[in-house]
């Protein structure tokens, strides 16, 4: 079996480039047809309508017939005012299908666009979200280098790295799955995840940069909570969330994971106690957006909320800011993600 190339078109791809390539010969043959059936219908019709008959006729000196079905009558064209006007109609036929043709070489192009739209999207994608799992990669490692060097156990060290990389793993192919998609795509009905479970391991995945903050992190989540989303995506969406609430919070200040079971839907929150959001906390959401912070603000690529939102719309659910602080209040930020609750069997 040959491993396709990366690079290379798949089928579905050829596909749209020749439906695109299909429709746009079409539209332009019937557009051309239409556009010079029109401009003769008008020359005729103006021309007709514009003629006299012709005075040097001799109607009584033809020898056939005068009645019906007879000859009919001669009639004089002006030749230069229908010149004038096939000129006219001509040029104008020329500019719309200029236009016709500007236009639909935008819809051609559109199936490029939206391809390299998504490579720069999972490439932008990719390197905000593997940097958490990195960055605890790296910090395990040296806590394992450092261990060994001591002589000391280092099985759990180890135990950690495979985990953190197993987490890697499933956040690249979901990651590479969202792009294949090349757009928003329905949620498996049939998905499960376990809050808690995924909370634990998102948790434990951010537990390096939190140690590194000082920065304790809790998880409060009731047993049997089950939400309908993919367990790889909500921890996506849960390293994103807890990333920014410990960037955020001063030494010490606590980042508390919930969740519950509301109804039909699951209420998961991350509740940290930093200094709140300035401005308008919807903006957040938006790509490549950035709160209004200080100077001294830790810094951010505008990423990681969008991809949360992106992430929960897959499966019906919505991420919002519940609430945060305001002036000089200490009560910190909470984020909820609202999510469907897993179907009962």
């Amino acid at each position: 079996m040959t491993a396709r190339d990366p690079g290379s078109l798949t089928a579905g791809d050829r596909r749209r480039v020749q439906r695109s390539a299909v429709r746009v010969g079409l539209w332009v043959g019937l557009a051309s047809a239409a556009v010079v059936g029109l401009i003769v219908a008008i020359i005729v019709a103006v021309s007709v309508a514009g003629s006299r008959p012709d005075p040097d006729h001799d109607h009584d000196g033809f020898a056939g017939p005068s009645g019906p079905g007879g000859p009919p009558d001669a009639r004089v064209i002006d030749l230069g005012t229908t010149i004038v006007l096939a000129v006219t109609l001509g040029a104008l036929g020329v500019v719309a299908l200029g236009v016709l043709a500007w236009w639909m070489s935008r819809r051609a192009t559109r199936p490029l666009t939206e391809a390299l739209q998504a490579q720069r999207a999972f490439v932008a994608d990719a390197s905000h979200e593997l940097r958490t799992p990195l960055t605890a990669l790296v910090s395990r490692i040296q806590l394992a280098q450092h261990r060994a060097a001591r002589g000391g156990d280092v099985s759990g060290a180890l135990a950690d790295l495979r985990r953190d990389a197993e987490v890697m793993n499933a956040v690249l192919t979901d990651l590479l799955v969202a792009a294949e998609a090349a757009g928003p795509q329905p949620g498996d009905e049939k998905a499960q995840a376990s809050v808690a479970a995924v909370a634990r391991d998102a948790v434990a995945v951010i537990q390096p940069r939190a140690d590194a903050a000082r920065v304790p992190v809790t998880i409060d989540v009731a047993d049997g909570t089950l939400a309908g989303v993919d367990a790889t995506a909500l921890t996506r969406a849960l390293i994103a969330l807890l990333d920014n609430a410990v960037r955020h919070s001063a030494p010490g200040a606590a980042v508390v994971v919930t969740g519950r079971t509301v109804g039909a839907h699951v209420e998961v929150r991350v509740h940290d106690r930093g200094s709140g959001i300035p401005g308008d906390p919807d903006r957040l959401f938006e790509r490549f957006a950035r709160g209004e912070t200080g100077s001294d603000a830790p810094a951010g690529f505008g990423l990681g909320l969008a991809l949360v939102r992106d992430i929960v719309a897959r499966f019906g659910g919505q991420v919002t800011v519940e609430s945060t602080s305001t002036g000089a209040s200490d009560h910190g930020t909470t984020f909820l993600l609202t999510l469907p609750a897993a179907a009962r069997s």
